[in-house]
C-alpha cells in the first residue's frame, strides 16, 4: 500500500450517530500508525470538522484532504458524488487503495476497496427508512459488500448479519471491535437544574432504539425514586413517537431531551449518571453502553443483537420487548447495596478495557493492507 484514500463523504457532524465516533477515533488512532500517505475525502459539512478533530494527530506519512464540495444532506446528490466523482478523485489522488466507513462505496473503482459494514439494520428494522432509502441502502450496502475486496465490521453478531443479508463469504469479512475515546471519561459530574440524581440514556431516537419504552418503564418506578431521566441523542425517524411520549407521561417534567452534545458535556453526563439505560432492540455493536462502563456508570440494556457480546457479564439485562422487565431491570439498578454497585462497576470497566481504538486501528489497518493482495 503506498496511498490511502479514506471516503469520509457519508459524515454530516452530529447527525450519524456512532459512526462519528468510529471513524474520527479510528483515524486519531490509525494515521501514526500508517505506512503511506493518506488522504481524507470530504464534504461541505465535514470538511473542517475532520481537519480540526484531527490536526493534531502525526501521520508520518503526511495526510492531505481533498473535499468534494456538496452537501451530504442531500442524500440522492452524496450518493451520485461517491459513485461518479469520487472515482476521479481517488485517481487524481494516487491512492492505491479506498477504505469507506460509512456502509457504502463507489462501485466502479481502479483502486482496491475495503468498507466497513456496521450492521444489516434496515433489513431488520426497515421502519427506520423511507421506502426509497431502504431500496438505495440496500442496493448500496449489498453491492459495496461484494465488489470490495475487503469488510469490516465490529461485532461477531454484525459479522453474522453481513453473512446471511449480503451473501458473502465470511472469511472476506475482519472484525474489529470499537473502543472507548478518552474524552468521555474522568469529566466533572453533571448536575440536572434542581440538583437531582438522574437516569441517562445515549440513544439517537430511532425506532429500534425504544426509547418510547424507556419513557414508559421510567414512569412505573419514578414514583418510588427521586431521579430524573436524560435522554441525549440526535433526532430520528422516531423522535414523534419519542415526544408524544413523553407529552403524555405523568413525570413529563422530570423527563430532559437533549440533542448531541460536545464531548466535554457527555464526560460530564457519565460521570454524573446514578444508572445507564439502554434498551435498544438492535445494535451492530452499542458503543455507549462500554464508554458508560469506562466511566463507572451501573448498565441496564437488553439481550439483543450485539449488547451482550459487547457488554459481557457486566450489565443488568431486561428483554427488550417487555416494559415491566425493564422497568425491573432499572430499579435493580437504582437499589444497588454500595457493595454490589462497586461490584459492578469495577466488572464493567474490566468488560469496556477489552476494547480499545488502537486495536480497532490495528486490525483495521490489517484488513486495509490485506486488501492489496486480495483477488
Amino acid at each position: 500500500m503506498e496511498h490511502l484514500g479514506v471516503n469520509a463523504l457519508f459524515l454530516i457532524p452530529g447527525e450519524v450517530g456512532g459512526t462519528q465516533t468510529y471513524i474520527v477515533e479510528t483515524l486519531r488512532a490509525m494515521l501514526p500508525m500508517l505506512p503511506c500517505r493518506c488522504t481524507i475525502f470530504t464534504n461541505s459539512e465535514c470538511d473542517s470538522f475532520l481537519r480540526e478533530e484531527l490536526g493534531d494527530v502525526h501521520a508520518p506519512c503526511g495526510l492531505d484532504f481533498d473535499c468534494l464540495g456538496f452537501r451530504a444532506r442531500r442524500r440522492p446528490s452524496r450518493i451520485l458524488r461517491e459513485q461518479l466523482q469520487l472515482p476521479r478523485h481517488v485517481r487524481r489522488a494516487g491512492c492505491d487503495v479506498l477504505w469507506s466507513p460509512g456502509y457504502t462505496a463507489p462501485l466502479m473503482c481502479r483502486a482496491r476497496q475495503v468498507v466497513s459494514i456496521h450492521d444489516m439494520q434496515y433489513r431488520r428494522f426497515p421502519g427506520d427508512f423511507s421506502i426509497q432509502a431502504r431500496l438505495a441502502t440496500h442496493m448500496l450496502v449489498t453491492l459495496a459488500a461484494r465488489r470490495c475486496d475487503r469488510v469490516v465490521t465490529l461485532s461477531d453478531f454484525a459479522k453474522g448479519e453481513i453473512v446471511r443479508f449480503a451473501g458473502i463469504d465470511a472469511g472476506k469479512i475482519a472484525v474489529t471491535g470499537v473502543g472507548v475515546a478518552g474524552s468521555v471519561c474522568g469529566g466533572k459530574p453533571a448536575k440536572t437544574a434542581d440538583g437531582a440524581p438522574f437516569i441517562l440514556s445515549v440513544a439517537a431516537s430511532y425506532p429500534h432504539k425504544n426509547l418510547p419504552v424507556l419513557v414508559r418503564a421510567f414512569a412505573s418506578i419514578a414514583g418510588e425514586f427521586p431521579h430524573r431521566l436524560v435522554i441525549v441523542g440526535g433526532r430520528g425517524l422516531g423522535e414523534k413517537a419519542l415526544a408524544a411520549e413523553i407529552a403524555a407521561s405523568p413525570f413529563r417534567g422530570r423527563i430532559e431531551r437533549r440533542n448531541w452534545v460536545s464531548a466535554e458535556e457527555l464526560a460530564g453526563l457519565y460521570a454524573g449518571a446514578g444508572l445507564f439505560a439502554m434498551p435498544s432492540l438492535y445494535e451492530g455493536f452499542g458503543i455507549p453502553v462500554i464508554e458508560a462502563q469506562r466511566a463507572g456508570v451501573p448498565v441496564v440494556t437488553t439481550r439483543c443483537a450485539s449488547l451482550p457480546e459487547a457488554c459481557g457479564k457486566a450489565a443488568i439485562y431486561a428483554d427488550g420487548g417487555d416494559e415491566a422487565a425493564i422497568a425491573a431491570a432499572m430499579r435493580r439498578g437504582l437499589l444497588l447495596t454500595p457493595r454490589d454497585r462497586e461490584a459492578l462497576v469495577s466488572s464493567g470497566r474490566e468488560n469496556a478495557a477489552r476494547f480499545t481504538w488502537t486495536r480497532c486501528a490495528e486490525r483495521t489497518l490489517a484488513a486495509i493492507s490485506g486488501a492489496t493482495g486480495a483477488h
